[in-house]
């Protein structure tokens, strides 16, 4: 085992390997073909008005101070990219939800190797779709407040200096919320209970978002990252000390 502060690049490239392997890809195939369809469609976007979006958030600078145009440029095309990235991630997660929970709950019978879970079954997936869908509008009202603080602060001059750096670090927390949320989720720990075990292992969890974040702004290596984070959390989740809970239904 890494060391536990440094272990979510390990995390992630074990779920990687997971989620290659013969028995999981059919979880992964459907979510993935939906997920690249929407990050076609966001990148055209992005594209079209990137220019646009930049010179709306670009603080206007008296003449006496337009060289310092050239320093902040670089700075605001990065907050345009993490707010696109933000936006992909936020729906291509809502799309996918059903599936990642599945998809936890079969990676979890493969490391515990213990099957605690029902056998497959579609229906068994649609009825994992209302829990799933629920806990992802927890996710929602705990993102949407905070992330409507940050896009304010964007546009307020001097202090939207603040926002490429606070959008960063909160992504980085979101990446460990959204994917540990799964296997906690299926493993009926509440929404609190959940923050709870992450602020326990806040720099573990910190580790494994980054690492998550930073692979994610890859583009085409980012539909492969989604399942592989999944599956990394859930190794995350069994290997930190989350405990299951046996004969649950689905």
């Amino acid at each position: 085992m890494p060391p536990s502060v440094l272990s979510g690049p390990h995390y992630l490239r074990e779920g990687l390997k997971l989620v290659l392997s013969p028995g999981l890809r059919l979880f992964v195939l459907l979510p993935l073909t939906v997920n690249l369809l929407l990050f076609v469609g966001l990148i055209t976007l992005a594209v079209r008005q990137f220019e646009r979006w930049v010179d709306a958030l670009m603080p206007s600078l008296p003449q006496w101070l337009a060289f310092l145009d050239y320093l902040l440029w670089p700075l605001f095309v990065a907050l345009v990219v993490l707010m696109v990235f933000f936006t992909f991630t936020l729906l291509a997660t809502i799309i996918a939800a059903p599936f990642n929970g599945f998809l936890a709950e079969k990676v979890e019978v493969v490391v515990r190797g213990d099957d605690h879970f029902p056998p497959f079954h579609w229906r068994e997936l649609a009825a994992l779709a209302p829990r799933t869908f629920s806990r992802e509008w927890r996710k929602l009202s705990y993102l949407l407040p905070r992330a409507l603080f940050l896009l304010i602060l964007s546009f307020i001059p001097v202090l939207n200096l603040l926002a490429p750096p606070l959008w960063l670090l909160f992504g980085v927390w979101m990446m460990a919320v959204q994917y540990i949320d799964y296997p906690a989720d299926n493993n009926r720990l509440s929404w609190e209970e959940m923050l709870a075990w992450l602020r326990a292992r806040r720099w573990q969890s910190l580790s494994f978002g980054g690492i998550t974040y930073a692979a994610l702004l890859v583009p085409g290596l980012n539909l492969l990252v989604m399942p592989a984070a999944v599956a990394g959390a859930t190794l995350f989740w069994v290997r930190e000390g989350g405990v299951p809970v046996v004969g649950k239904a689905a």
